[in-house]
Parts: structure tokens; C-alpha cells; sequence
């Protein structure tokens, strides 16, 4: 285990570090923010050769990732908050500097070279430092539902019942292209023949999914499409908080974690068609009942969220013995 100086004079604070990928700052802002104190972020610009190796280390490392890292590493806060694998190299400088230092997702080395190790149990790791997760830290919870319904009133306005449909992209373990659009689109038009339809793509939906959710569904009526910045401001928060229903493609754990953390149904699309590790978090949450098939139909949720952010939050606090305000 690697060791650590104790905590310079001038370390205060909470800082988050991650590469700027939006899942990856998702999950560290949110750890951040269920910590309750208040943290700075830090984007990281890896540098050669430091971003080909991360996390294992190279001498003179504190240069890896720009200016605004340095700045940190120069008076290292009390906790560290790191997601991503370039994070991972980030929080290990700084635990040498003193810093207390959290790494979420598996950083693929022994997880002792850092205080905590946050991962999804579908990653199959262990040990005395790691803890364990169904799913990805994410800030969904009552307090957010209600933050995002006063942030989009008009949604309210819509028929019911308010179908969301939160489409993704092409995986590892999953394909999503204009075919399976076309599969999906049926059993979409077919439960949402009444009521109104929420859709939203992200950033991983290819262009030709794209084009085809707008020549399906640009003309229905009470149906709102958000597909890119021309459309407005990105509705994704409303569309979780109003939603009566909500129907998800299966490839993306980020994105089924915050579903299945608002208090509504939510179906999956061909959850049998994806493989490898979402597999296995897929399976999880069918065997709570928590997602349905999409195939299936209509169907009602009667439970608890997956929320498992305040859980890990309350023993990163007890683990490390923080009294952050």
C-alpha cells in the first residue's frame, strides 16, 4: 500500500477530478454533492505520456494533467473525489500529497493505492477498501424530482400518461441502430397510443436514429423531442420527474440507474439482447422487479428506488471520518 503525508497546512475542501465525460462527472458530482460538502471540479487534460499508462504512474506525474491539476496538487484538498481511469492516476498524486481520495469505477489495479474504491457490483470487485453499488452513483432522489419539476412546469401541461423514452447508442455490448429504432418504435406507438410521449437522445445515439425519431415522431401529437441543442434546453431532468412511465434502452447503466431511481415504472428495451457486465446489472435489477421488458407491456412498479448514492455517500463518511459541513 502506497503511504501517505499527513494533510498539508493549507488543504481545505472537496474537489472532484474526471476527464470531463459527462457519466464520469455525473457520478462524481453526485458522490459530491450527497457528501454535502462543497467541492471544486477539476477537469483533467491528460498529457502524454502520462495518458496512455493512467493509473500507473510515471515520475514527474504532477504535470500529467494541466494547469488546473497542478493547481490541486500544489495544495492538495482534504478529499478527493475521482472517477475515470485518468482520475484514477489524479487521486493517486494526491493521496501522496495527503489528500483522502475516493476512486468510482474499478481503476484496474490493486484498489489499496487508494482509501476508498467506489464500483458497480456487476464488476465483480472486491476488497477491505472497495464498496460495492448496484448500478452508478447519480443524483436522483426526491429533493432532485422536485428541483427538476419546478425547472420545467411546462411538462406538467402534458396528457397523461407521460411516457419518457430515453434512448441511448451503440455499446460494447449492444448495437442500437435505425433497425432496432424501427423494433422499438411499434411497441412505443402501440403503449403510448394515448397520453403524450417525452424523448430524449444523448450523446452516444447515432445520426441515423436520430433522423428516424424525427421523421416518426416530429408531427404526433403531444409529443416533445429533444435530439440536440436546436430543440432547447435539454429537458432530460423534466422528463424523469414528470414521467408516468419511462422506457429505456438497455445499454447504458448510467442512464438505468436514474430511471430506476424515480418512483415509476420503467421498461427496457431488448434486455436480452445485451451481454458482457450490463448483462449482469440487468439481471440484478429484473430480479427486484425494479425494470420490466419492454415486450411485455404495460406494467405498474410497487417498491423502492434504486438509490444508492445517500447509501455509499454515509459509508464514505463513516470510512474515512469526514465532517464536511
Amino acid at each position: 500500500m502506497e503511504q501517505t503525508r499527513p494533510l498539508q497546512a493549507d488543504s481545505r475542501g472537496l474537489c472532484t477530478l474526471t476527464d470531463g465525460h459527462a457519466g464520469n462527472v455525473r457520478q462524481a458530482q453526485s458522490l459530491a454533492r450527497a457528501l454535502g460538502g462543497r467541492a471544486w471540479d477539476v477537469t483533467l487534460e491528460p498529457r502524454a505520456p502520462w495518458r496512455w499508462i493512467a493509473p500507473h504512474a510515471l515520475p514527474a506525474a504532477e504535470h500529467a494533467f494541466g494547469t488546473a491539476f497542478h493547481a490541486s496538487w500544489m495544495h492538495a484538498p482534504a478529499v478527493a473525489i475521482g472517477c475515470g481511469r485518468q482520475a484514477a492516476l489524479a487521486t493517486r498524486l494526491l493521496r501522496r500529497r495527503g489528500s483522502r481520495v475516493v476512486q468510482i469505477l474499478d481503476p484496474r489495479i490493486d484498489p489499496s493505492h487508494w482509501d476508498l474504491v467506489i464500483a458497480p457490483e456487476h464488476d465483480g470487485l472486491t476488497g477491505p477498501n472497495v464498496l460495492s453499488l448496484l448500478g452508478s452513483l447519480n443524483p436522483v432522489d426526491d429533493a432532485w424530482l422536485a428541483d427538476a419539476r419546478a425547472a420545467f412546469p411546462t411538462l406538467a401541461a402534458l396528457p397523461s400518461p407521460r411516457t419518457a423514452v430515453l434512448l441511448g447508442g451503440d455499446s460494447a455490448h449492444y448495437r442500437f441502430d435505425a433497425a432496432a429504432f424501427a423494433r422499438l418504435a411499434i411497441l412505443i406507438d402501440d403503449m403510448a397510443a394515448d397520453g403524450s410521449l417525452l424523448v430524449t437522445t444523448s450523446r452516444r445515439t447515432p445520426p441515423a436514429v436520430i433522423d428516424a425519431v424525427r421523421r416518426r415522431w416530429a408531427h404526433r401529437p403531444h409529443t416533445l423531442l429533444w435530439c440536440d441543442p436546436s430543440d432547447g434546453p435539454n429537458p432530460y431532468a423534466g422528463l424523469l420527474a414528470w414521467a408516468d412511465r419511462i422506457v429505456c434502452t438497455p445499454e447504458s447503466v448510467n442512464m438505468l440507474s436514474e430511471a430506476c431511481g424515480t418512483r415509476v415504472p420503467v421498461q427496457v428495451f431488448e434486455p436480452g439482447r445485451v451481454g458482457g457486465r450490463p448483462r449482469r446489472f440487468l439481471d440484478a435489477l429484473r430480479q427486484r422487479g425494479r425494470i420490466h421488458d419492454l415486450a411485455d407491456g404495460s406494467t405498474t412498479f410497487e417498491g423502492e428506488p434504486l438509490r444508492e448514492t445517500a447509501r455509499i455517500a454515509a459509508e464514505v463518511r463513516t470510512r474515512l471520518g469526514l465532517l464536511l459541513p
